[in-house]
């Protein structure tokens, strides 16, 4: 029998000319608008936004959620974190999506390092936020026109509170492919209605003093595979808060009516995972393929049945239920980095529980774009932040540029981009252009750290964490991958 060959992609870097990419995108079939010139003057990238709540971005960059598992096992922000959040407030972005994951109950956590907001820690969120707005001031001149969120959340099936590298799962149904592929039974408990009536409460409570720190709005969190996004693929959990598509979603709309009322004033945006796929596994030559189901796949949110492929049909009818509840911020993702990582976050370099992309990184980075111009299309009043643009790398700019001045979005998201490169906006707005050097080449170091119980941060390129002990482990782990 034949061996199968692995599938061979270029480089980004390779892709030296507008010409070079052009060609390339239509060698492999990625449909991605491109512009290629950027403009000096009246740049999609430097149009303010103004928002339903009378509050006015400044530019058309965002800045994406990131964690960095660096905070005290008390909630606490650690100096690597406060120096993380000072790159994202001189940034040059003017909308700070959540800054990171914060969780709201203690065995909720994505990692024992994960900050929390509670009573006890409610003065260093103060401090931070204050923070933001004192950097970004003296960086700029003001921050009149600077948004910043603070993201919610519940880390679910992907709970890891007491141990860096021990899942203690809080799951809302018996994933067929996920209990398995984590090592749950069938038998593994549920969260039951009473534990999630009073999580309700632990997110209301945390949005209340996300408020009064001075955050202006709150994420409550819908992505990635974590509780938030289960609710949406929890067709075959009983009672309130599964089966329907109004119990699936009661999590988030108890969510907001508490905040309403508690929190009048903050406003509310959500990080959705607007499509789903199989989960994948890493095959005999190290290149992702999906786990093999029987019959219909129907756990994919935002995903159509074989698992192969989306279906937005749900997904629309969650961006009504935010119209509805007069929601307009949203912020769109793909997948879950946990199984299906070339899905969420395209890349060429796999982290250390990854596997080599089933297809060329572009093409994930035009099912992103395709996605998120889809959904503007049809909802055009909603404030839409998109993802996915990391992997191209010195020509983000050139693609970021085209979907706005298209109407394709609202605000280019940035993630893994401004942890090697952190004024990347900046540069961008100001007419500098790219610093090569910096660019973020998505070797996934920053992913890898965390899977074995690191710290985040860019340690290829970023000096800081470049000298750190943590660089050397991360350079033999990849040895041996």
């Amino acid at each position: 029998m034949a061996t199968k060959s692995r599938p061979v992609f270029k480089r980004v870097a390779q892709l030296k000319t507008a010409e070079d990419l052009t060609s390339y995108l239509g060698e492999i079939g990625a449909d991605i608008p491109f512009d290629a010139d950027l403009a000096t003057t009246n740049s999609p990238y430097g149009q303010p936004y103004s928002l339903n709540s009378g509050r006015t971005v400044g530019n058309r960059f965002c800045i994406l959620p990131m964690e960095g598992w660096d905070g005290t096992t008390d909630g606490i922000p650690s100096e690597h974190t406060k120096r993380r959040w000072h790159h994202f407030a001189i940034s040059g972005a003017k909308l700070l999506w959540g800054c990171e994951a914060v969780a709201v109950h203690p065995e909720g956590r994505a990692n024992p390092n994960q900050l929390m907001i509670n009573d006890d820690t409610f003065p260093e969120f103060v401090s931070l936020y204050e923070s933001l707005i004192k950097d970004h001031q003296e960086q700029f001149g003001s921050a009149d026109d600077l948004v910043i969120g603070l993201q919610l959340t519940h880390s679910g099936r992907f709970c890891k509170p007491f141990d860096k590298k021990k899942l203690q799962p809080k799951i809302l149904y018996a994933h067929p492919v996920l209990n398995k592929k984590f090592g749950l039974g069938d038998d593994y408990p549920v969260m039951s209605d009473e534990d999630i009536d009073s999580l309700i409460e632990d997110f209301i409570q945390a949005a209340v003093l996300a408020q009064k720190a001075g955050f202006h709005f709150v994420d409550i969190k819908h992505c990635h595979g974590y509780l938030g996004h289960e609710f949406l693929s929890a067709i075959d959990r009983g009672g309130k808060y599964g089966g329907s598509f109004e119990n699936r979603t009661r999590f988030l709309t108890s969510i907001v009516e508490g905040i309403r009322n508690e929190a009048p004033g903050l406003e509310i945006g959500v990080r959705l995972s607007a499509i789903d796929l199989l989960p994948f596994t890493q095959a005999e030559d190290k290149v992702g393929e999906p786990y093999e189901v029987t019959g219909n796949y129907n756990y994919a949110f935002g995903g159509e049945k074989s698992g192969l492929s989306y279906d937005l049909t749900e997904t629309k009818k969650f961006l009504h239920l935010l119209e509805e509840l007069d929601i307009e911020l949203l912020c769109i993702t793909a997948g879950s980095p946990y199984y299906n990582p070339h899905v969420t976050r395209p890349a060429l370099f796999p982290p250390s529980d990854g596997y080599l992309p089933p297809e060329d990184p572009l093409v994930g980075v035009a099912r992103h774009l395709e996605v998120v111009a889809a959904l503007k299309k049809d909802f055009p009043n909603l404030a839409i932040v998109g993802s996915g643009y990391s992997y191209l790398q010195e020509w983000l700019p050139n693609v970021g540029q085209a979907v706005l001045k298209n109407g394709d979005v609202d605000f280019v998201g940035i993630g893994r981009m401004v942890i090697s490169y952190p004024e990347m906006p900046a540069d961008v707005l100001s007419g500098e252009g790219m610093k090569r050097a910096k660019v973020c080449r998505t070797f996934s170091d920053c992913t890898t750290g965390p899977r074995n119980g690191m710290i985040s941060g860019c340690f290829p390129l970023d000096p800081y964490y470049k000298q750190m002990e943590e660089a050397k482990l991360i350079k033999e782990i990849k040895k041996e991958l």
